[in-house]
Order: C-alpha cells, then sequence, then structure tokens
C-alpha cells in the first residue's frame, strides 16, 4: 500500500498501521488548502474520503471483511462528525454501486439509492416569492425555511439491508468514538468557520464551532460531540427514530419554531420520506460506459453529455490545458448545460428526457453546433419546446467518496447538506440542509410558462452531484470518480475522466489539474493552471474568461492492470488508502 502526502499530519496518529506502513513525507497544509499529489495503490481494497479520519474508518470496516457499502457507511457517519459544513445526517446523498451480497460468483449489478430531501408537502411554487420577487438567497438560506425532509439515514439503512455484511452496529463504531473522545479541528474546518458568511446566526452552532469569546476554535482544538455520539446510539438501536421518533420531533421542531425564518415541515413529512431506487444513466463514450446519477440529478446526463459530444473530436492530438482542448471542452460543457437547465427536474414531477439527451446520435448533432475554431451560442436541444431553463445557486459544499472492497464490489457516493453549514441549524449533533434552496426561485417565466425546477410540496430539488462508475467494454469497473462543488461538480467530474482515460494522465495528476467550469455566463479557469496566453487566446476565439480559486474536492479509484489506484483531489484534506 503507498499513501502520498497527507496534508493533515494532526490527523495521521489515528490512522491504523496497515494505512501508514509505506506512506511518503507529510507536508502541512498550506494556506491556500494546496497540497502535493496525493495517490495510494493497494491490491485488495482501497477507500478515498474527504478526510483522513473517515478513510481510516472505511478501511477499519473493510480490513474486517466489511463490504463497499458497510465502509461507505462507516465513513458518512466520521465525515458529518469531523466535516460537519459539507454533509451528515441532515442531509441527502446519491449512491452508485457496483456488486452483489459480497459473493464473488454472483453476477454484480450496479444499482442507484436517490436519498435526495424532499420539499415539505405544504409549500406551494410561489414559497420563495416576497411580493412577486425572488427572495435573497441568504435570507431563504438561514434557519428553517429551507431545510428539506433529510434523506441520508433511511437511503444508508436500506443499501445496508439489501449489501452490507458487517452488523449495522458496527459501523457506528469509529464515528461513536470520534465523538466521545473528540477530534482534533481540522484546518479546512477551521478555515471555513473564518471564511464562510453568516456561520454563528444560531446559538447552537455558536455554541458549538465557537469559543466564549465568539472567535472559531483554533486548528488543533480537541472537539468533542456529546449529542452526535447520543444520536449514533438512538440509531444503532432503531434507525427509524430519526423519521418517527424523538429525533424526528426535535428536527421539526427546529424547522418549525426556528425565530426568524421558521419552515413548514412536519412530522407526516418527515415520516413518510421514502428513499428511492431508480435506474442508473450510463452513455457511451469511447470504448466506454459512463454510468452515474439520474434525475433528480443532472449529473449523469450532462457529464454523459459532455464526453458524448467531445468523443468524435481528434482529442488525442490535443494536450490537457491547451487553448485547443480546453474551447473544445467549454463549448460541450455550455450545451450541456443549455439542455441540463431545460429539462431536468425530480422525474416524479416532470418528464426527464434522459434517453433523448445521451442518445449518441443526438450528441452528434449537438457537437456539430461546436465550431473548433470560435465560441458558439449554446441553445437547448429542441427535444421539448414547453420547458424552459432555469437556474439555482448550488453552493459549492457537499463531499464525495469511492470505495472498492476485496470482492469487487464498489460504491461511488456524493453527499450533502448544501450550502456550507447548511442551514446554520443544529440538531442532535448535527446540521440541517438548505436544501429547498436547490430548487428554482420563480416557478414560472413572464409569461406563466412553468419551469421544471421550480419547488412542490414532496419534490426533490435538481442537484448536480455526479457520483460516477466508468467501466470498460467488457463490463469490467474502470474508473469511480465524483466530486463536491455544487453546479460546477459536472466540470470537475467530466474533465477529470476526460484527461485520465483519453490522455492517459495518472488519475491523482488527472484530479489536480487545472479545472474548466462552462455552464453559459462565461468561462472560469483555474487559478495557477492557465498562463496569459492561453487566456488571450480563448477571448480570441470569443470567450469571457475569468481566472478564480476553484475548490473540487474530487476523489477517484481507477482499476488498471489488477491494482487499484485511488487519488485524492489537492485542494482538499482528502486521503486515499487501501491494501
Amino acid at each position: 500500500m503507498r499513501l502520498v502526502s497527507l496534508g493533515l499530519g494532526a490527523a495521521l496518529s489515528i490512522l491504523p498501521s496497515f494505512l501508514l506502513a509505506q506512506s511518503d513525507s507529510v507536508h502541512p497544509e498550506a494556506a491556500t488548502g494546496i497540497s502535493e499529489i496525493k495517490q495510494a495503490t493497494a491490491s485488495e481494497y482501497m477507500a478515498v474520503t474527504a478526510n483522513p479520519h473517515a478513510t481510516s474508518a472505511a478501511l477499519a470496516i473493510l480490513e474486517q471483511g466489511g463490504s463497499a457499502v458497510d465502509a461507505a457507511i462507516a465513513a458518512q457517519l466520521v465525515l458529518g462528525l469531523v466535516e460537519p459544513q459539507s454533509s451528515g445526517l441532515g442531509g441527502g446523498a446519491f449512491i452508485l454501486t457496483y456488486g452483489g451480497d459480497g459473493d464473488t460468483s454472483e453476477k454484480k449489478a450496479l444499482r442507484f439509492y436517490d436519498g435526495r430531501e424532499t420539499a415539505p408537502a405544504s409549500v406551494d411554487e410561489d414559497y420563495f416569492l416576497e411580493a412577486g420577487q425572488p427572495r435573497r438567497f441568504f435570507d431563504a438560506l438561514i434557519g428553517g425555511y429551507s431545510v428539506g425532509v433529510p434523506g441520508l439515514v433511511r437511503t444508508l439503512a436500506l443499501a445496508h439491508r439489501e449489501q452490507g455484511k458487517l452488523p449495522w452496529e458496527k459501523l457506528f463504531e469509529p464515528a461513536l468514538k470520534l465523538a466521545d473522545d473528540g477530534f482534533a479541528v481540522s484546518p479546512r474546518l477551521h478555515q471555513l468557520l473564518v471564511k464562510m458568511p453568516k456561520v454563528a446566526v444560531r446559538e447552537p452552532i455558536k455554541a458549538f464551532f465557537f469559543d466564549a469569546d465568539g472567535k472559531p476554535h483554533p486548528i488543533g482544538h480537541l472537539l468533542k460531540n456529546p449529542a452526535y455520539a447520543q444520536t449514533l446510539r438512538t440509531l444503532i438501536k432503531d434507525p427509524e427514530d430519526f423519521y418517527t421518533g424523538k429525533l424526528a420531533q426535535q428536527i421539526v421542531e427546529a424547522v418549525r419554531n426556528d425565530p426568524h425564518n421558521p419552515g413548514k415541515m412536519t412530522m407526516d413529512d418527515i415520516r413518510g420520506y421514502e428513499p428511492k431506487m431508480r435506474k442508473p444513466a450510463c452513455s457511451a463514450f469511447r470504448e466506454y460506459r459512463v454510468c452515474g446519477a439520474p434525475a433528480p440529478s443532472s449529473g449523469a446526463t450532462t457529464v454523459g453529455a459532455i464526453l458524448g459530444m467531445l468523443q468524435d473530436f481528434p482529442l488525442e492530438k490535443m494536450q490537457p490545458g491547451s487553448v485547443e482542448l480546453t474551447h473544445l471542452f467549454i463549448e460541450a460543457s455550455e450545451l450541456a448545460f443549455a439542455d441540463r437547465n431545460t429539462y431536468v427536474g425530480d422525474p416524479d414531477f416532470v418528464s426527464v428526457p434522459t434517453e433523448q439527451l445521451l442518445d449518441p446520435e443526438y450528441l452528434r448533432k449537438r457537437a456539430r453546433l461546436i465550431s473548433p475554431e470560435k465560441a458558439q451560442p449554446s441553445p437547448p436541444g429542441k427535444i421539448d419546446t414547453s420547458k424552459l431553463q432555469s437556474t439555482s445557486p448550488e453552493l459549492p459544499s457537499t463531499t464525495h467518496l469511492v470505495v472498492v472492497d476485496n470482492n469487487g464490489n464498489a460504491v461511488s457516493m456524493t453527499s450533502t447538506i448544501e450550502s456550507g453549514f447548511g442551514s446554520r441549524l443544529m440538531v442532535g449533533g448535527f446540521l440541517l440542509n438548505n436544501q429547498l434552496t436547490d430548487f428554482s426561485f420563480v416557478p414560472r417565466t413572464e409569461d406563466g410558462q412553468r419551469i421544471a425546477n421550480r419547488i412542490e410540496g414532496g419534490k426533490r430539488p435538481r442537484s448536480s452531484m455526479s457520483p460516477s462508475i466508468v467501466f470498460n467494454k467488457d463490463g469490467s469497473p474502470r474508473l469511480l470518480i465524483g466530486s463536491p462543488g455544487g453546479s460546477a461538480i459536472i466540470g470537475y467530474t467530466s474533465r477529470t475522466i476526460l484527461y485520465h482515460l483519453v490522455h492517459g494522465m495518472p488519475l491523482a495528476e488527472a484530479i489536480a489539474a487545472g479545472n474548466i467550469i462552462a455552464k453559459g455566463r462565461g468561462v472560469t479557469l483555474e487559478q495557477g493552471h492557465f498562463d496569459g496566453e492561453t487566456v488571450t487566446a480563448l477571448e480570441k476565439k470569443g470567450h469571457k474568461v475569468a481566472l478564480r480559486n476553484l475548490n473540487s474536492g474530487l476523489h477517484g479509484i481507477a482499476l488498471q492492470d489488477g491494482m487499484l489506484v485511488g487519488g485524492a483531489d489537492t485542494r482538499r484534506e482528502g486521503v486515499p488508502g487501501g491494501k
């Protein structure tokens, strides 16, 4: 096993010997959050998560014979504690799995678990309007008004019933120990407490993350969470308490009784939540099959569309980061986002033309709109002219993890509470989501036509989460990949797939390469990865380019030559590990 550059030295003391055995020298995380390339190789099993504690938890479960799903659950329970700003029990998840019940002789299947949050039943499409105008984002975000019914707990329980091997209670042990004994506040958590706006706006979150003087706990501060430990003990006995018992009552009361911005969630809403099993959305890309999250996520259709439009161009002749390849990627991304913004919503409420969006002939037709010489308009395709484009803020929070167990079962999972620190409401030691702000604030156009991603009672907001598994021609898995980052997730994920599979870039290097975001409102290139000549050349082609820091959190596992090769994003504190 090989582990490189964790970037979080203080946390390494908790990692087991089989994770650290052959590690390279450890470098402290820089003020910008950028570390050196982080890669690990293994032959039996592997996990890559957003925090060393979570990777340690996943590997401990795998070492005990747990399945990939078992390891993912253990890691998620830890992430909700040590990376609480990004995901947790108060949010939701999309889980893409490949495998069976652990028996290597069983034919493995691809499954998708939709644990997206839902809107309370009593909301209507004017929920985000005041005097006919959309509310300001933070006015809607903070407090109970933005909280959707959390889906994570029932979704994890369902996945465990179907694909778990170890007892449910065993999966809670790593998180429970950390909650009781405490963990060191990481550089990233501390920096976000300093930089994120309006965090200490409710007493429970202020009392937990800040000291008596109102300052964020410093890096290395031992943070214990007895309330989270009690929640975990409750869920060990009965995960349904989250939806029918005291925990459910606490969530509903926190939402409805928020003093400044109450929401409408009821016990009937939370009691009635159901995770959904949906057919994964898959598309062709060269000799590969790229599978991911279907609607209500726009991940698989938009990642698949970008790659599908690019596949007939002579990509091998273009270098990653070059003007030529970057231009083509921008053009394909803008066309894909035009369709994404027009057609994708909750498929239980709107008709989503998934097959048409990923049809090879349709994508070839869309690709003919791309000129290698200059930027072109990016209208949506004419699949259904009754639907009109809409956007939602989708702030860049969230977390992604990947696991492969020793039977070849795999998990690619993205989970979220939406914005960093969610709604700022804290219940039972965890944060509640602000997922309702992923709906379009404006439900209709000026002439009264309804927007696909408008809010409705019981509906799931559109997402960009893109947990992906790429398969070889023979049906074997080749790559697991995904990222946090709001709607930028799609660009992060598709660019990494392109660089790794087409250009042969080692996975960890592909993850670390410069990101390109193009959603139809200008182009954002990652600061420090593109020189002035490249920017000037792209501007001459007609692009409006901005250089900014882009905070992806890509985590992936490549399956190559009988080995597992894991990569963690240099921009965050995640770490790969395996045996």
